[in-house]
């Protein structure tokens, strides 16, 4: 089909019910009780629970007359033998929903615990692209973070350290019931971990507007996402008590989940995906170091829309400049962007060796998100670019 007519193309969208704005996340007890549930397991992480997030929203449950059991054991690159525990706790304490409150972290160990505690089998006979065979329990959202997108997304990851590898669950049974996404959460987040990832929901963004698999739908999500998080990220790095920058942060974070859930990703989340399983890397960091590489090798394969991604960026290049001229344009407003948030350095910064580029091009090239890149790549391609990114 001619792509003058591309809104025409048959297209499948997936998003779940969300409340945005102050104040949504204390609706956990009353959306929880509207489920019929009676006893939820609350998934969250010790840092949400130590500033107090996670019990606030334990407390909204009992008022709506819901108990709740608190798993807190989770890790930042989530652990199948924790996704493990999360589902027995579930099945032995008679759970009938689950809540999560945390980042992408303690959502997608959430996530997997549902799948594995509705089938009575572990979570890794599942993993891969539409494996899970029954539906999940009913799972609330309430995101502290503006990054993952877990909060709005058919994916999930979970971390396999006996392989080292990082494994996806995707399937719209782990698309939440509803998300309560709330800015107010973010405000507790430090500088450094509000920069990493808010980049990572602008390489959400980026990568669903340049995938194979856009659409028109996609595209809109995708194109606001880079406008709000180019705009506020920055001060909501500076002001972290400015609910204005943070609300566009997390509005932004929202619109790529939406985007990249149904779009999918490319090369820059396949290769930071192989970091966390391989070496157990923060996901957002690494994302973030490897946007500017990815960028520059796909930008033949769309140079229309990294053109208009550079253009929002501010490294936009006059309209009949050379393609050369516009794809340093964008590399360059990229590099501006994070040296303006304080992400710099590199993968070998961060441990990463040369010895380690086989093997993590090899998984880069096994996940995925590859299969979506604007610009088909090889495992030599992926060594090369992770290469360039020590």
């Amino acid at each position: 089909m001619s792509g003058g007519h591309a809104f025409l193309e048959l297209r499948k969208f997936l998003a779940p019910e969300f409340v945005f704005g102050a104040g949504s996340a204390w609706l956990a007890g009353r959306y929880a009780a509207g489920y019929g549930a009676r006893r939820v397991l609350l998934v969250t992480d010790p840092g949400v629970r130590a500033v107090g997030w996670a019990d606030r929203v334990a407390d909204c449950l009992r008022e709506a007359g819901v108990t709740p059991v608190i798993f807190d054991a989770v890790s930042p690159n989530p652990r199948l033998d924790e996704v493990g525990l999360a589902a027995g706790t579930y099945v032995a304490e008679e759970c009938d929903a689950l809540v999560a409150v945390g980042g992408g972290s303690s959502m997608d160990c959430a996530k997997g615990a549902g799948v594995a505690a509705a089938a009575g089998r572990p979570l890794r006979e599942f993993t891969g692209v539409d494996r899970v065979e029954r539906p999940s329990p009913p799972l609330i959202c309430v995101p502290t973070t503006a990054g993952s997108g877990s909060d709005v997304s058919q994916f999930a990851r979970v971390s396999d350290p006996e392989r080292r590898l990082s494994l996806p669950v995707i399937s719209k049974s782990v698309v939440p019931d509803v998300s309560l996404v709330d800015p107010v959460l973010t405000t507790s987040l430090p500088a450094g971990l509000t920069a990493e990832t808010g980049l990572d929901a602008l390489v959400h963004a980026i990568e669903a507007y340049a995938s194979n698999a856009a659409s028109p739908v996609t595209d809109v999500h995708a194109l606001t996402a880079v406008r709000l998080l180019a705009e506020h990220l920055p001060a909501a790095c500076d002001r972290p008590g400015d609910l204005a920058a943070r609300g566009g942060v997390m509005l932004g974070s929202l619109h790529a989940g939406l985007a990249f859930s149904n779009a999918i990703l490319g090369a820059a989340h396949a290769m930071a995906h192989a970091l966390g399983g391989l070496l157990d890397l923060p996901h957002g960091r690494c994302s973030a170091l490897l946007l500017e590489h990815v960028a520059d090798f796909n930008f033949d394969a769309a140079p229309g829309r990294y053109a208009e991604i550079a253009r929002i960026l501010g490294g936009g290049a006059h309209p009949d400049a050379a393609a050369g001229e516009v794809k340093a344009g964008l590399v360059g407003a990229i590099r501006r962007l994070k040296e303006r948030l304080g992400v710099t350095g590199s993968l070998g910064g961060l441990g990463v060796q040369a010895e380690d580029l086989p093997a993590l091009a090899r998984h880069a090239a096994a996940d995925p998100c590859i299969v979506t890149n604007p610009r088909a790549v090889c495992a030599r391609d992926l060594a090369e670019l992770y290469a360039r990114a020590i």
